[in-house]
């Protein structure tokens, strides 16, 4: 299918729901790994004690970039047994346009996404772009962990 055809038709679904994910477990392990990695070892995620004691959130909580770095495996943008379009060679992070953390997501909680079409754009004859409008759900709460629009990449 051409990027032309590829983008009318995604264009016609602007505003829908494209993706709700299963649950994901975010538990205190985690959290300390991604601290491992990224450095951030901030009492608010990684001690237990302290975070029940003093923190505003009545435990550790996990990092906001842990919350935002779980987007592609829940919306399935990592599988690569499963190709979004026909014909697909390449499909890149090209960046996000808006992040915001509206609620933490305790040690212990399990989150999910859900994603809406929120733009297309013909880059070229072998690239188009797709904005989409992600919230990050906190299993039992109404306030979101996170909401970010992502742009994606796809190269024919």
């Amino acid at each position: 299918m051409a990027v032309d055809e590829l983008v009318a038709e995604i264009n016609g679904k602007i505003g829908e729901e494209i993706h709700l994910s299963d649950w994901q477990a975010v538990d205190q392990s985690m959290i300390n790994g991604f601290a491992d990695v990224t450095l951030d070892h901030q009492w608010i995620h990684v001690d237990v004690e302290k975070a029940a004691k003093e923190s505003i959130f009545g435990g550790t909580v996990a990092h906001g970039f842990l919350t935002l770095s779980l987007i592609p495996y829940l919306t399935g943008n990592v599988n690569a047994a499963e190709l979004p379009y026909p014909g697909l060679k390449l499909s890149v992070n090209y960046g996000l346009n808006r992040v915001r953390f509206p609620n933490p997501v305790a040690a212990g909680s399990k989150v999910r996404t859900r994603s809406k079409l929120a733009g297309v754009d013909k880059i070229n004859d072998e690239c188009f772009q797709v904005v989409k409008e992600v919230t990050i759900e906190i299993d039992g709460q109404d306030k979101p962990a996170c909401v970010a629009e992502t742009v994606s990449r796809y190269y024919f």
